[in-house]
């Protein structure tokens, strides 16, 4: 075999991955001046990431007040549909980042409004009564928080 025949390595194929730096996670060269990839092959800027977290915050704040609300206003009805929106925006949150930090931040606000409004006042006022619909509201969002944040992957898009 002539030493013209052999064949040449390509430019990309190092042998060592690492010496590729964040394009071999994704097995393509990010170009330049543009953001890495993510886990789901989307560019996300950081700042994005943080905008997204942050709105997850102030989205779990007011789904937790309005479920506090709702599921002891009517009570069979109001409790599962509290439930399923606080589902649905923590299951939002995880697709909307592609990360358990996605639903993290939104169980935050979730569990901040949940508990301030469960503190009552001097006089006696509160949201919660401390019945049972308020206890299966409590540990039913926290369950589905849990549920969602222990997801390991996202399915992936059909290309």
């Amino acid at each position: 075999m002539s030493p013209s025949s052999s064949p040449k390595p390509s430019p990309d194929s190092s042998p060592d991955p690492s010496s590729r730096g964040r394009a071999a996670s994704s097995g393509r060269p990010a170009a330049p001046g543009r953001p890495a990839a993510a886990s789901d092959g989307f560019p996300v800027p950081r700042t994005a990431r943080y905008v997204w977290y942050g709105l997850l915050f102030v989205l779990g704040a007011l789904v937790g007040a309005a479920g506090a609300l709702v599921q002891a206003a009517w009570l069979p009805a109001g409790l599962l549909l509290a439930l399923l929106a606080t589902g649905g925006l923590f299951y939002g949150g995880l697709r909307a980042t592609g990360t358990q930090a996605g639903v993290a931040a939104a169980g935050g606000g979730w569990l901040l409004a949940v508990v301030l409004l469960s503190f009552g006042r001097p006089e006696g006022d509160g949201v919660f009564g401390g019945g049972v619909g308020e206890l299966l509201f409590l540990f039913g969002g926290m369950g589905v928080a849990v549920m969602c944040a222990t997801l390991v992957r996202l399915p992936r898009p059909p290309r």
